[in-house]
Parts: structure tokens; sequence; C-alpha cells
């Protein structure tokens, strides 16, 4: 019962009396559905057969008063249920949520979106559901069936015996369905993570299935994981279909058990008509929490199910975290250095042996082949993720030991592949910093060379760019990125292939942006272009994951290695010509 226990302790404290209320007064509403049966049965004894009038009035005015009683109290307990079920989905909401923003990066590489969508959504609707309905259900069936069970006895425990005697085999074959749908309801939920994770992929990647025409294949790929979904389904249906006869039968027993035996033993002087009347019109009483358990059960299973995996996030913790003895840098200066660093993804080994040094206000840039371990590189400064080996050190002090929200906070990042929020386009540059000013914003946006196609945009700067910045190109999109990277003011300012949507012209216009900024900056640059690289103070080439080639860019261009014949490809220049690199690239972009 840990989930229930897990539930519970994410209930705010005033809410824990109200529930515990909401269920006594289930208990209790559950309980009064004997007065009326027990006044039936003085209505038949006292009344009809004794033909006695006196007490008609007053019976009927209690039966009354007994169903307006427990009407209300139904009222009031449900409306309770809910708010406090409602409560435990907020919080669990905002937990879960808060838990996913301070996880790593190998979280995110390990879970997919569509799965952890469904446990923030469907999941959690589960929670909410045992809170507001199931566990008033389980406490009403247990008071209605024990407490009617002991009035019969007090009426004829005869005739109650006769009664439960086919309650045995009803608990073996629900407890039978019970062991049998819980891992098809696993099962259930697993199908359910990747339908919405095919349609969530599908969505986000919508641009990119119009422009292959793979529709027809999205919708026959949904249309698959749609129909497996359906398909688990069915098979709880079809379980809970095979049990449900023999349920019902044992059930609708009781019916037929109080008719027969109730009507030989009023022949025989063991009851009253009147009693009998309590057997009958209370058998349901019996009968009905038999009959809902193994509707009970199915959603309880659905509930454990939904809770753990709800319970696997809320209880995932990031290795990643601020250590207890991390020192407060309450300003950086810029200097970064890599000692020996080593970095696997499973067996995979992505960056081997990497070391260098960057002093403060220096521009480094790093080139080098797809895969070679350039963006890897960069994400060990922000602690995206740890190295397995060798230390990563800014200002001299290893980033472990740095607190992860000035280290982060200090270092501004614009990627290639843009991420822009559902914003206006202001929004998005002061996303970094909330603090700045309209003016500042509008002066970054000048430097990223954004500042005139967002002037002529509908409604400038306040226009809303739309998901992932949706109407605009991909250089519009990486220069406002750019901007939000600046605006900040970072100490440290990481550009990861941030200019190769944008033309030479508004290239070098952003290079000598770059270099003016009106705040002291370290600057690392990932690109492909000469033209990108080639005023750095150190390049480095990574390939498979190693320093191939450092130096400046008149120093690697005597190495004829790969980065010369980059130069010479971009410059037109035969890669085989042995000429001087120096003379054969003159008149060249270099």
């Amino acid at each position: 019962m840990f989930q229930i226990r897990w539930l519970w302790r994410n209930m705010d404290r005033k809410y824990h009396w109200r529930h515990i209320m909401a269920l006594v007064l289930s208990a209790v509403t559950s309980a009064l559905l004997l007065v009326n049966p027990a006044l039936t049965s003085k209505l038949v004894d006292d009344v009809i057969i004794a033909q006695n009038p006196d007490p008609l009035l007053w019976i009927l005015a209690v039966m009354l008063v007994v169903h307006l009683a427990r009407q209300g109290m139904r009222y009031l307990m449900i409306i309770t249920l809910e708010k406090t079920s409602q409560n435990v989905c907020y919080n669990l909401r905002n937990r879960l949520f808060g838990v996913l923003q301070y996880q790593e990066m190998r979280f995110f590489d390990r879970n997919r979106t569509g799965d952890l969508m469904t446990r923030l959504s469907a999941d959690l609707d589960w929670c909410r559901h045992f809170t507001s309905y199931l566990d008033y259900m389980v406490v009403d069936s247990i008071i209605m069936f024990v407490s009617t069970l002991i009035f019969f006895f007090t009426v004829s425990w005869k005739l109650t015996l006769a009664l439960v005697a086919v309650t045995p085999a009803l608990m073996l074959i629900t407890k039978l369905y019970s062991k049998k749908v819980r891992p098809k309801f696993v099962d259930m939920r697993e199908r359910l993570s990747d339908m919405n994770t095919a349609a969530q992929e599908n969505i986000a990647g919508n641009r990119v299935v119009k422009a292959f025409a793979r529709e027809d294949y999205e919708r026959a790929r949904f249309h698959e994981k749609n129909q497996s979904y359906r398909d688990a389904n069915l098979e709880i249906n079809k379980l809970w279909l095979t049990f449900f006869p023999f349920i019902e039968l044992l059930a609708n027993m009781m019916t037929l058990i109080t008719v027969f035996v109730g009507g030989l033993f009023i022949i025989w002087g063991e009851i009253t008509p009147g009693e009998l009347t309590i057997f009958t019109s209370l058998a349901w009483a019996l009968a009905n929490p038999m009959r809902n358990l193994g509707n009970l059960i199915n959603d309880i299973q659905r509930f454990f199910t939904s809770a753990n995996k709800a319970i696997e996030v809320y209880y995932s913790r990031p290795l990643i975290t601020d250590r207890v003895d991390a020192v407060d840098h309450p300003k950086m200066e810029g200097k970064i250095e890599f000692k020996d660093v080593a970095l696997s993804f499973g067996k995979v080994q992505v960056l081997k042996d990497i070391s260098f040094t960057v002093e403060p206000g220096q521009t480094l840039a790093i080139m080098g082949p797809t895969g070679s371990g350039k963006t890897t590189l960069i994400n060990l400064l922000s602690r995206f993720y740890d190295p397995d080996a060798g230390e990563v050190l800014v200002d001299g002090c290893n980033v472990r030991m740095w607190k992860l929200q000035q280290l982060r906070h200090n270092i501004g990042t614009a990627t290639q592949d843009v991420f822009l929020f559902s914003d206006t386009v202001e929004g998005n540059i002061v996303f970094g910093d909330q603090s700045l000013t309209e003016e500042e914003a509008h002066d970054f946006a000048r430097r990223a060379d954004a500042d005139e196609f967002v002037s002529k945009m509908p409604e400038g700067y306040d226009t809303i760019v739309g998901e992932r910045g949706v109407g605009l190109s991909g250089g519009q999109k990486q220069r406002i990125a750019l901007a939000r990277a600046m605006a900040v003011k970072p100490a440290i300012l990481v550009l990861d292939d941030t200019t190769s949507a944008v033309d030479m012209e508004t290239e070098k216009y952003i290079q000598e942006q770059l270099r003016n900024l009106p705040f002291p900056c370290t600057k690392i640059l990932i690109a492909q272009r000469i033209s990108s690289v080639k005023d750095a103070d150190q390049i480095l080439v990574l390939q498979d994951g190693r320093i191939a080639e450092r130096g400046t860019h008149e120093e690697l261009l005597k190495n004829r290695g790969y980065y010369w014949e980059t130069y010479a490809l971009q410059n037109d220049i035969p890669v085989d010509l042995h000429a001087a690199p120096a003379a054969a690239g003159k008149g060249g972009e270099g």
C-alpha cells in the first residue's frame, strides 16, 4: 500500500481531516441504508398485517428524514473528496514537473517525451481518480457488506448463513481474476505510452513528415500503436467478461436464496413477513459489493500501475547536483581548462584525453567532422554531463565544485538546433534575464543582426513567434537565439554552429559585434566555416573524440591536416596542391 501512503503524503495537511471526514460520511451513509428497510419491516408487520394505521405517519416521516439526510451527507462527501483529490493531483503535477526541471541530460536521453507526458497527465489522473472515487467506493462496499451482514444476523442467523454460503466461491474467483489482470494492466500502460510517444513525435516533427510526404506512413504507424493499445484494452475486457458471468451468477443466487429459503422460513414460522422484507430489500447490499468487486479491482490495478510510473519520476534524483561543499562564486572571470577529460555513453567512448586552456577574454574555436564530440565537449562545461575521467575547470575551480545556478547563469549558449518558446520575440530574447530593459533587449537584437527583420514583423518585438519559432527562417531563429545568449551578459559565451544558416555578410557583421561586446567575455565557437574560426586565439580540431590538431589559423594551415583540407575546399583549392598553403590561400576567404 505504498502508493496510497505516497498520495497521503502529497495531500496538504489541511485536507487530511477533510478527507477522513468524507470517508466517515461515506461509512455513515452506507450504514444509514439499513434504517429504511428496518422501518419497512415495521410498516409491513405493525401497520399492514396488524391493520394498525397509528404508526404509519411517523414511520414515513422518519424514512423521509433519513433519505434526505443521507443524500445531503452524500453530496457533502463527494464535494469534499473532489477537492482533496484535486489538491493531491495539483501537488503531484507541481512536484513531478519540478523534478523534471532539475533532471540531468542523461535522464532525458533515457526517457521519451511522450512517456513523460503520459506520466504527468493520464497517470496522475488515475491517482486523482483513486482519491476522489475508489477509496470511498471501497469504504462503501466494506461498510455496506459488514453492516448488512451484522443486521441480517440479528434478524435471522439461519437465513444469513444461507446467503453468505456463496461468498467463499466469489472471493476465490475474484482473487484469481486479480492475479491474471495485473500484468495486463502493466502491458496496457506501456502501449499507451508508445501511442502517446508516436503522436508527440509526429506533431513535433510535422515539418519533416510533410517535407518527405510521409503522412500515410505516419498515419499507418500511429494506427498500429493505436490498434495495439485498443487490443490491450480488449484483452482486459475479455478477461473481465470471462469472470463476470460467474460473479453475476453468485451475486444473483443471493436473491434466489432469499426468496426460496425466506419463503420456507415464513411457512415454518422462523421469520415474519416484515423480516423477510428486510432480506429482500437489502439482499442487493450484500450482492452489490461482490458484483462491484471486479470493477473495483480493475480500477485499483490501473491506479497501482499508473502510480508506480509516476513514483518512478517522483523519486528519481539527478546525479549532477550541487555538492554540500560547493564553493560560492559571486563572479566568473571566464578562464577554462580541460585536463585529460574522457567521457563515454554506455560502451561508446565519445571523448578521450581532452586537454586545453582558454584564458579570460580569449576565443576558442572548435572544428571537426560530424560525430567527433564537439557539442558533447561544450556540454561538459555547463555540467550537462560529468566526465568519466579528468577535470573541467572554470576560473581554476573544478565545475563539480561550482553551484549549478551560478555556473550555468554565467554561460550563455546558442546552438544550431534552435528552440524558441511560444512567446514574443522580446520574451525569447530576455528569457535568461527578465530584468533587462526594452532598450537592452533591442540592443542585443541589433548585435545579432535581428533588429531589422524583427522590426518588419506585424507587431515588432511583441510578435508571437509560435512554438519552436514557426514562421521564422533558420537564420532568423539562430539570430534570436544568439541575442538570447548574449542578453545574459555571460562570462563565457558558447556558440554551437550559430551562424550556419546565415549569409556571409550577416556572419561578418555578427563576428564584428562579437569582437566588441559591451562586457568581458570568453568565447567558444563551434563552426565549419573557416571564416568563422580563423581569428580565434586557439583552434582545436576534434576527430574521433580526440584533439587531432591545435593552434592558430596560420599554424594549422601549415599542418596539411583536416583544417587545411577544409580551408582548401572552401577556397576552391585542390587538396593535393603542392604549393605552400599560405601562398595558395591568397585571395581566398582565409
